[in-house]
């Protein structure tokens, strides 16, 4: 090794490049820009920086993405790029031609593993054009309860050996397009009733309620998913004290050891509240590799606060804090990974395009076949886009209407300011149409329930269609991605005979 001395800070002495490096490899950064990107960026990329993660910020174009990844990759060949791609409502890249798909709920009602093999294949076969080598996917957690604000139809369900299966298919598919893989969160956020995004969650079960929930990952481990992440939920019959992500009990103890996982293990991003409010990003990064972390994301695209996060970690190192033997295990492992993925498939073969239509059609369930309602006018209640996540709002109507261009509605996004006054409203336009009411995990939002139940209070003869998990409604699709939705609508516009 080299005995170059860095400086890497006015209150540290020094590490030796190689360390430097090391340290670098084990961070993942966000930032601004479609067509260059800041000159703190190349900096860190020379240093090491193991991965970037893009997101809806950094797409404007199929073309543009690619070279954006290429010149990102020009800088430093090893470079892993990264992207959350669940499918179905949850992804960053409409506007660079993503392959419809539904999320993983969807598939599981299906609950055929090679449509699910068929549309993973399909998502992981576009981000190897785009020059993407890491998703951000699958998810892992089982839906375990009815108030969870943040699993829900991301789970491939609530049964864990069906999740197992669909893990297993969607592994396996990644891995022959040459895109990395990542389940997540473990050991699981299904059981919380909080989002982690907004606070630190807290899954009380029991240790021997929580060991179901791990079965999916160990699935996904003996499916060989190079990539797990960790999720910042605190399991109290497991660490009564710190949340998944800065637990040696939880990334060591169970994960390292009991379940013998030896890949890269990813936090989730360090500045949801979970993490930035109590622990503050630059304290979670060095308290996360300590843990047994391989790579922290800093997905914020300011750079200052992956900075910080790298300065913490190498002061830590500096002063012993987190010992040298510590980095170079996790920056191994982030090595391996990029010399297995770093490097983008040249030709692309083609993928099946039909895949997440057929399978959102076979998720679709209904309690009877409903009344013909074309024509009808359509009322779509769902919650704003998650900040995150970044759902597009696709609703029901736009949808509905290449099928039948005699429907009309209204979508709503978010709590209305004078729910009555709308209401009224809709009813005026709805007088003498069909009306469908469809609402998107009413019991998580009150006003939906609120307003569908003064509408059908009035007209009892509505269609009700539920778009999140099956809330009582004639007709459930299981998620809100475009293809969820236009299956909703196929059957909406259908006459009896052709249902």
């Amino acid at each position: 090794m080299t005995s170059e001395r860095l400086s890497v800070g006015p209150a540290l002495s020094s590490v030796s490049s190689d360390l430097d490096e090391a340290v670098h490899r084990c961070l993942v950064a966000g930032f601004e820009g479609t067509t260059t990107f800041p000159d703190t960026l190349k900096r860190l990329i020379d240093r090491g920086l193991g991965g970037v993660i893009l997101f809806t910020r950094n797409v404007r174009d199929a073309e543009q993405v690619r070279e954006l990844t290429d010149a990102l990759r020009a800088i430093r060949p090893d470079l892993l790029v990264a992207i959350d791609n669940e499918g179905g409502g949850i992804g960053h890249l409409v506007a660079a031609g993503a392959p419809e798909v539904p999320g993983s709920y969807a598939l599981g009602v299906a609950d055929d593993p090679n449509l699910t093999a068929r549309c993973a294949d399909a998502l992981a076969g576009h981000l190897a054009t785009l020059g993407v080598t890491a998703s951000y996917a699958p998810v892992a957690d089982l839906q375990r309860r009815a108030d969870n604000p943040i699993v829900r139809t991301r789970s491939f369900g609530a049964d864990p050996e069906l999740a197992a299966r669909h893990l297993r298919a969607w592994i396996t598919a990644t891995e022959a397009r040459g895109i990395a893989s990542c389940a997540k969160h473990f050991p699981g956020h299904g059981g919380t009733e909080t989002d982690s995004h907004h606070d630190l969650a807290v899954d009380p079960r029991p240790a021997d309620e929580l060991r179901t929930d791990l079965e999916p990952f160990r699935a996904a481990v003996a499916a060989g998913v190079p990539m797990l992440m960790s999720a910042h939920v605190v399991y109290p019959a497991l660490d009564a004290n710190r949340p998944a992500t800065l637990s040696r009990r939880i990334l060591g103890d169970l994960l390292r050891h009991d379940i013998g996982f030896d890949g890269v293990l990813v936090s989730d991003a360090l500045e949801m509240k979970a993490i930035a409010d109590r622990y503050g990003e630059a304290a979670g990064a060095r308290i996360a590799l300590a843990a047994g972390a391989d790579q922290v994301i800093v997905a914020v695209p300011d750079l200052e606060v992956t900075l910080a996060c790298r300065d913490a970690v190498l002061e830590a190192v500096d002063s012993g804090r987190l010992s040298e033997e510590r980095v170079w295990e996790a920056a191994g492992r982030v090595r391996r990974l990029a010399q297995r993925y770093a490097t983008p498939a040249g030709v692309v073969a083609a993928w099946d395009a039909g895949a997440g239509l057929e399978a959102a059609r076979r998720a679709v369930r209904s309690r009877a076949v409903p009344p013909p309602v074309r024509g009808a006018h359509v009322v779509d209640l769902f919650p704003p886009p998650h900040p995150a996540l970044n759902w597009g709002g696709e609703d029901l109507l736009t949808e509905l209407r290449p099928l039948d261009p005699a429907a009309s509605g209204t979508a709503v996004s978010g709590e209305p300011c004078d729910q009555g006054a709308l209401v009224d409203g809709i009813l005026r336009l709805a007088a003498g149409s069909p009306l469908v009411v469809a609402t998107c995990d009413a019991g998580l939002h009150p006003w939906q329930a609120d307003f569908r139940d003064a509408l059908l209070a009035r007209r009892p003869d509505a269609v009700r269609v539920d778009t999140g998990l099956p809330e009582g409604g004639d007709l459930c699709s299981f998620g809100r991605g475009r293809v969820n939705l236009r299956a909703v609508a196929e059957l909406l516009s259908a006459p009896p005979e052709g249902r």
